[in-house]
């Protein structure tokens, strides 16, 4: 039987070790190149990790370069001497020098300090600009007491008043304990407007005004307008509005005429009469009238002085006060503006001297008023207007002719008076209801009927218009009605009752959902008009009759007793 199993040579042998070698060295490089990836990864992350840690300390390094810098910095400031302060008292710009009687050093752009109480020169650094460097302000001083900085003007220190103003750098400053002291003015205050009576801040011991304080004194007192208000808006009043613009605004318009026929303007006018009949509006007035007539003028000052502020209890005070307003008023009058100086209430201020009805601070205030209406000091367009409820409490010296030499009773309107103040209250622009002009055809007829109504209501001389009766001391008796007190205000506070009457009417309507009509009607007004007399009948002073009519406005004989005669409104 034949054996058929393969027989191995020694060939296939070698073969097969052969292959099994090169199947070892192919698996043990496949390893190694593994080991290989697997190292090669982890030297890129740590190569990552190594450039991290070189950007960290990189920043560490620049930031430990920055820290060392600044402590060398601030060691090297800390060795340093401190900078001391200095007040500029006066600028030298460079200029060529005098080898004969100075040194090249002193020609250098330098500047007078105050410091630590020494006036001394130094120089200003080359690396500043010595046109920075103004008189009065502070500077940093080096260890040489060269100026290394310009810190400006110091705005804390003492107060002062200037008392005036000596020429277009000094000034007289009264301080506080009424010293009188000579002061430049600072650089920052070289353009700038300064006025008598302004309160400025002063450092004394330079000599220098810094700034100037709004510090309410005279401001107080004094209210600085442009008026708005004209003549066209007075009622009533014609006679009294012709007598003051021949007495003010011709000697203003034309001076020239006034000087060709030697004769002197007035210096001042005295309005007086009853409350609310228009005194402070002619005012007002006047001052809006001069900027407007006047060639070349397109501006005026109305200086309103409000009388019971204008008292101070130190001594000298209220003086002082006058005497700053009229220097206010004679600064603003140079430039050529038109200056009205208007007291109001004019009896709470000026009364007679040695009256005994108040402390008698009159005794030093009304010389004062006096000695700057008719003083060395000439008022050029300046006017002085007063007004008051008492013109008979007033010191007659005041009254005399050369100082409120004008005088003008400005009284309460008659019917014809109270139609023309009615008359520039309702105009086509106040709301007309429909009703009314429909029943009078146009709108104009309308409002004519209404002011004609009113005017009917409340001057009529019958028993329910009958206001108080009056018992004199000869035992005659006087009815006096709700005409002999109307005033314009009155009939302003009456238009103003019946627009209000008005409005609430129409908003009523609204409510209610039925049909609206907007706008007065003559019932707003007579019912405005029994309103404004219920509202008079609590006035009458019955304890002291006599004062209280002298006060209204009436002039008779001397009233023992007063009888208010209506009890209520009228039916």
């Amino acid at each position: 039987m034949a054996d058929n199993t393969p027989i191995e040579t020694p060939r296939d042998s070698v073969s097969a070790q052969a292959h099994s070698d090169l199947q070892q060295k192919f698996d043990s490089t496949r390893r190694r190149l593994a080991t290989l990836v697997e190292n090669n990864r982890q030297l890129r992350a740590d190569l990552d990790t190594a450039a991290r840690n070189n950007r960290r300390m990189v920043e560490i390094l620049n930031l430990t370069r920055e820290e060392i810098s600044t402590l060398k910095d601030s060691i090297a400031d800390n060795a340093q001497p401190p900078f001391s302060f200095g007040t500029v008292l006066e600028v030298h710009a460079g200029r060529e020098h005098n080898p004969d009687v100075e040194l090249p050093a002193v020609a250098r752009p330098s500047a007078d300090i105050l410091y630590s109480g020494r006036k001394m020169r130094t120089h200003i650094s080359p690396l500043l600009d010595p046109a920075a460097v103004t008189s009065g302000s502070e500077v940093l001083l080096d260890e040489g007491l060269s100026i290394v900085a310009v810190l400006g003007a110091s705005h804390t220190g003492e107060t002062g008043r200037v008392k005036e103003l000596l020429d277009d750098d000094r000034l007289l400053v009264v301080g506080r304990t009424d010293d009188e002291h000579v002061i430049k003015r600072a650089g920052e205050l070289q353009d700038k407007r300064i006025r008598v009576g302004d309160a400025v801040l002063v450092d004394y011991r330079a000599g220098y005004a810094t700034q100037v304080l709004d510090i309410s004194d005279v401001q107080d007192v004094m209210l600085e307008e442009v008026p708005d208000a004209t003549f066209d808006d007075i009622g009533g009043l014609g006679e009294q509005i012709e007598q003051i613009r021949d007495s003010v605004e011709l000697p203003f318009l034309h001076p020239e005429l006034y000087h060709e026929h030697k004769l002197e303007p007035p210096k001042g006018i005295l309005l007086y009469g009853p409350p609310g009949t228009g005194k402070t509006l002619i005012a007002k007035a006047v001052a809006q009238s001069l900027a407007e007539r006047a060639d070349g003028v397109d501006h005026s000052y109305f200086l309103n002085i409000k009388g019971p502020e204008l008292l101070n209890k130190y001594v000298g005070e209220t003086e002082r006060h006058i005497r700053t307003i009229f220097s206010r008023a004679r600064e603003m009058a140079s430039d050529g503006y038109p200056v009205v100086i208007f007291f109001d209430e004019m009896e709470s201020l000026f009364r007679t001297r040695g009256s005994g009805t108040s402390s008698d601070v009159e005794t030093t205030i009304v010389p004062q008023l006096l000695a700057e209406i008719d003083g060395v000091e000439a008022l050029q367009n300046v006017i002085v207007i007063g007004a008051s409820n008492r013109e008979d409490m007033l010191d007659p010296a005041i009254l005399r002719p050369g100082r409120l030499d004008v005088k003008i009773r400005v009284d309460r309107p008659d019917a014809a008076g109270a139609q023309e103040i009615f008359g520039i209250y309702l105009t086509r622009e106040v709301p007309i209801h429909p009703q009314e002009i429909a029943a009078h055809g146009t709108t104009e007829a309308a409002i004519d009927h209404m002011i004609t109504e009113s005017v009917e209501a409340l001057y009529a001389r019958n028993a329910d218009n009958a206001f108080v009766e009056v018992t004199y001391h000869d035992g005659s008796t006087e009815v006096l009605y709700f005409a002999d007190f109307v005033s314009g205000a009155t009939i302003a506070n009456i238009v103003d009752r019946a627009k209000r009457l008005a409005i609430k009417d129409y908003l009523d309507a609204l409510r209610t959902n039925h049909q609206a009509g907007k706008g007065l009607k003559t019932s707003h007004l007579l019912q405005a008009v029994r309103e404004e007399k219920f509202q008079q009948l609590d006035l009458p002073d019955t304890a002291a009759p006599q004062q209280w009519l002298r006060l209204a406005g009436h002039r008779s004989g001397q009233a023992i007793a007063l009888r208010v005669i209506q009890e209520g409104p009228a039916a």
